[in-house]
């Protein structure tokens, strides 16, 4: 008899949770200091443990704000995957930087992790000053499952007029939830993702086939981008993934959103954690200038 869903993709949190931490040496930026404290912030799904990156000490205060959303396909819970993004970003893009630990699956399914998310984020947008940082120079990202809560988000933030990210990034996004992961294709002969990893983590996170089409959980099959934020969207030739940020790079563009896309060649998902190197840190280079850019407008 088969596995459940659920037995699997808790499988997989045991299987990947430590791996996920594993971000290649010279990817680490130790020679960055990592000045953090932690914050819990209340949100309508429960509280949510946040990780804060402060600047340098010498930025001009208030400094903005990157709120910042990991990957692991919506179950593996590992935000410190992250923490050489985020303490590059915060030294280099002169902001504060909030790492957040969001629930998931199949322990709490769509749609708690994108309500905490979006919660996280009205939350930084209003408690600046108590905060130490300007909420009103807001900008959110992440990667992979963290890049989709990103898009759902800044739609959220836009059909609720509550606050108006600077800016968006999109990080190598599955935004297509509803398509067969079959459809999914890659150039390379055995890339990072297969079908098999891509049904258990969307069965976990949407166990509802019928709402695997919504927009919140499908980015790419909305039909009503316009007044979504700016985006840096991250794409890499040897992802599964590719096609649909490529896709969705254009439908943004395409209903008047300013995008700056970049495809990088050569590598594959979650190469901005394992490398290669010079392509690693050349995306990451070009998150923190995309955010320096904006956040300083």
């Amino acid at each position: 008899m088969p596995f459940s869903t659920d037995v699997q993709a808790r499988g997989i949190q045991l299987l990947l949770s430590g791996m996920m931490t594993r971000v290649h040496e010279e990817l680490r930026f130790t020679d960055v200091p990592k000045r953090t404290e932690g914050l819990q912030v209340p949100t309508s799904a429960g509280p949510v443990n946040c990780t804060v990156y402060r600047p340098p000490a010498s930025t001009a205060t208030p400094a903005p704000v990157y709120v910042n959303f990991h990957g692991g396909g919506f179950v593996v819970r590992r935000p410190e995957q992250d923490d050489h993004m985020c303490r590059s970003i915060a030294a280099t893009a002169g902001c504060v930087v909030i790492n957040v630990d969001y629930d998931v699956a199949p322990q709490r399914p769509y749609p708690a992790p994108l309500t905490q998310a979006y919660d996280v984020c009205a939350w930084v947008a209003d408690n600046g000053t108590a905060g130490g940082w300007d909420g009103s120079r807001l900008a959110v990202g992440g990667h992979s499952a963290g890049a989709n809560l990103t898009a759902g988000v800044c739609r959220m933030a836009r059909d609720r007029g509550t606050f108006t990210p600077r800016l968006q990034i999109i990080d190598s996004a599955p935004l297509d939830q509803a398509a067969d992961p079959s459809t999914k294709l890659s150039p390379i002969a055995k890339p990072l993702l297969n079908p098999h990893l891509i049904r258990i983590f969307t069965a976990a996170y949407v166990p509802d086939p019928a709402e695997r089409a919504d927009p919140l959980v499908s980015p790419a099959l909305a039909d009503d981008l316009a007044g979504l934020p700016p985006a840096l969207v991250i794409t890499a030739e040897h992802d599964r993934l590719r096609d649909e940020g490529d896709a969705y790079a254009k439908a943004l563009e395409a209903a008047g959103v300013t995008v700056t896309h970049r495809v990088f060649t050569g590598v594959d998902h979650y190469f901005t954690h394992t490398g290669p190197v010079p392509e690693a840190k050349e995306a990451i280079e070009l998150m923190a200038s995309t955010l320096r850019t904006a956040l300083s407008a």
